[in-house]
């Protein structure tokens, strides 16, 4: 027997219980008369007890009525507390927010976000996952990623954040010690610091191989190397942006780099009925970028 069906018939019984009128309860519960009185039957035949005395001119409740009433109307009672919980925590900013993104995206702009973030909503917490792994937002629990790509999934809301380029700086020092490169050729004999899977830099005139003294899938490691005095980086302009402000790094072979022809996104799942803090997070970012602009 399907519960669901069992439970339905015991909220218009409560409902028909209370009245104790078939054509009132049938028209508070929007039904017919004659559906309401065939599913108290079935209740009735499922409890194997009668629950009404029917005459033509009243209904009354008998003793057994009365506890499956008084049993109905706790239950109705948790129903609606439940649904007021759901709904009162469903509208609250608290809670965790599962986030996703790139190192350089995490290091420059997410940890500052949620940390303004939870300033304003300080019952708000967050989970972040920091790497380059591609997740499948329907099923592996994150709320939101953050992305470097131009093509954002098909089935996501993506909101577009900012567009940058990938320059190439290096340090005063560096550029003192060894020169300062004239053109892309140039590039051959420096030091540079590639990340280990694109040692092809491409660039406005040529895409050229380069090398250097080491190499490294992490870039913060390499741009504290160029920080440092010791090659020449090729890295997304938002991540050395403060660093070239400061002057701690310069643009090297600027008239070669392809302008802004890469996005970061926001993008999350479809969501019938989101959460608050979904709602007021998406926006929170959008607000952030469009003044940082």
């Amino acid at each position: 027997m399907n519960e669901h069906k069992r439970i339905e018939r015991l909220m218009l019984f409560v409902e028909l219980a209370q009245q104790l009128n078939f054509t009132k309860a049938a028209q508070t519960l929007g039904i017919s008369k004659s559906y309401l009185s065939e599913q108290v039957k079935r209740l009735e035949a499922e409890l194997k007890c009668p629950l009404l005395v029917r005459t033509t001119r009243s209904v009354r409740l008998t003793q057994e009525g009365e506890r499956v009433l008084a049993q109905g109307l706790t239950i109705r009672s948790q129903v609606l507390d439940l649904e007021r919980s759901v709904s009162d925590e469903h509208e609250k900013v608290s809670g965790l927010l599962r986030l996703t993104a790139t190192k350089m995206f995490a290091e420059v702009f997410l940890f500052d976000i949620c940390q303004r973030f939870k300033k304003i909503y300080p019952d708000i917490c967050f989970e972040i996952n920091s790497s380059y792994t591609t997740f499948n937002l329907n099923q592996d629990g994150i709320d939101i990623a953050f992305r470097a790509t131009n093509t954002p999934p098909e089935n996501m809301v993506a909101t577009k954040l900012i567009s940058y380029q990938h320059d190439l700086v290096a340090s005063p020092a560096y550029l003192e010690e060894f020169g300062r490169p004239s053109q892309v050729s140039d590039l051959h004999n420096h030091q540079c610091l590639a990340t280990l899977h694109q040692r092809l830099w491409p660039l406005l005139s040529e895409d050229i191989t380069v090398s250097g003294w080491v190499s490294s899938n992490e870039n913060h490691l390499l741009k504290q190397q160029a920080l440092a005095g010791n090659g020449i980086l090729r890295i997304a302009s938002y991540y050395v942006e403060k660093e070239v402000m400061n002057g701690e790094l310069e643009l090297v072979l600027a008239d070669e780099c392809i302008e802004m022809n890469n996005s970061v996104y926001l993008f999350h799942p479809q969501m019938i009925y989101p959460a608050q803090k979904h709602k007021v997070f998406i926006q929170f970012v959008r607000d952030y970028f469009k003044d940082r602009s």
